[in-house]
């Protein structure tokens, strides 16, 4: 887990100011229900091993003789036993064994826990980073238009632009206006979205960072690194509980060892004098409980060897589907970067377009409608640029989420 947090810092350290990505995680990996139950869980599964301690309860019994029985030695009058049984020798260790196996799946399923939360903070904290960031860029686009609406404004008193031009450039802000608003309702959805994954109520504020860009080269990841991925040691854990389940299985084959006593008392026969006259009787036992009939023993062998077998399916059946994603998942990251540079440099070519604009206002002629085509499209690339960014690291935090 700490590898995993050192890569989430090295994919946010080009962010400046703002609330950084790593302190949500550690509070999250703190309050969240989810980690928390799967803890809770797992301190279950240890305390059971104080449970398969516990050997047979001792057998305790009395006896009273309604019709008290003659012997030589005097009538018997009541019976006291006492018996205990107890495992083969080695049971009680494959017992521990077998839950400590049990123990170590559910450590897997908290490790797994913690990654996918780390995940969806991450994914979640890179959305509040998009919406704001497109906000931004809807407000300098605004106040760009306000620009050229000043400019229009002053071309209609040359004759050189129309009322129109201006009403264009108006609406144009409006609807920039509208999508600001509607990216507001959004920022605030996955605002709540974070808080809960948080555990705290929904409205606390959460202050994004101001930047973040595409880094120039980054880690070749290779599928080798799914060999240590928790959903995967998870299964060779679950195997190993179903060979330590066998070895429990062989123990409890066999017999158990009983050992006990009876103390039976005896009275005094009378007017009688002789050696042990009304001695008590003291019986020390030992018995022996054999599984004669074995069939469900042979049979838990059956299902044991079926089930490991069943566990190497599903663990290959998985481990295609993360080598699937993971190299899916790179792909797409590096689309992402051929992506951000390729609308960096249309908006480039858009800048330039937009300053022969410029200088042809400054001779006197001015095409509005040129205006906003150009002002559309620079908007375009922006947007585009954003979820370039968005993508690169949403596939960051998915392969980190596979292969660290």
């Amino acid at each position: 887990m700490r590898k995993i947090i050192i890569h989430v810092i090295l994919l946010i350290s080009t962010f400046s100011y703002g609330q950084r990505l790593e302190n949500l995680i550690k509070i999250g990996l703190e309050n969240n229900p989810e980690i928390q139950k799967f803890e809770t869980a797992y301190r279950g599964v240890l305390e059971k091993k104080n449970e398969v301690d516990a050997i047979p309860n001792t057998q305790f019994g009395f006896g009273y003789f309604a019709s008290e029985p003659e012997t030589r030695t005097g009538a018997q009058r009541f019976k006291l036993s006492v018996k205990q049984m107890i495992p083969w020798f080695g049971s009680i260790t494959a017992r521990q064994n077998y839950i400590g196996s049990m123990a170590e799946t559910k450590f897997e399923d908290i490790a797994i826990a913690k990654r996918r939360l780390i995940a969806s903070l991450s994914q979640t904290y890179y959305n509040l980073f998009t919406i704001r960031e497109k906000q931004n860029v809807l407000k300098k686009n605004i106040a760009l238009l306000k620009t050229y609406e000043k400019m229009a404004l002053t071309s209609i008193e040359t004759g050189k632009a129309t009322a129109v031009d201006v009403l264009k450039l108006q609406i144009r802000q409006n609807d920039l206006e509208q999508l600001i608003e509607v990216l507001n309702h959004q920022f605030l959805s996955e605002q709540t979205k974070m808080n809960t994954l948080l555990n705290r109520k929904k409205g606390i504020k959460i202050e994004v960072l101001e930047s973040l860009v595409i880094p120039n080269s980054f880690d070749v990841i290779k599928a080798d690194n799914l060999s240590l991925h928790p959903e995967l040691l998870k299964y060779d854990k679950l195997y190993q509980s179903v060979e330590k389940s066998e070895l429990l299985n062989q123990k409890e084959q066999q017999p158990l060892l009983g050992f006990g006593l009876d103390y039976i008392a005896v009275s005094e026969r009378p007017n009688m004098s002789f050696s042990d006259n009304g001695k008590d009787i003291v019986m020390p036992m030992v018995s022996l409980s054999i599984p004669i009939f074995s069939k469900k023993y042979s049979s838990k062998t059956k299902q044991n060897k079926l089930k490991q077998e069943e566990l190497l399916f599903d663990k290959q059946i998985r481990k295609n589907k993360l080598t699937s994603m993971l190299d899916a998942t790179i792909n797409e990251r590096i689309a992402a970067k051929i992506s951000f540079d390729t609308h960096a440099k249309n908006l480039e070519k858009a800048n330039n377009a937009e300053q022969i604009l410029l200088k042809s206002y400054e001779s006197g002629t001015i095409n509005f409608n040129d205006v906003l085509d150009i002002q559309e499209l620079k908007l375009k690339f922006q947007m585009k640029q954003i979820e370039a960014i968005k993508s690169f690291y949403i596939q960051s935090t998915i392969i980190n989420y596979l292969s660290n």
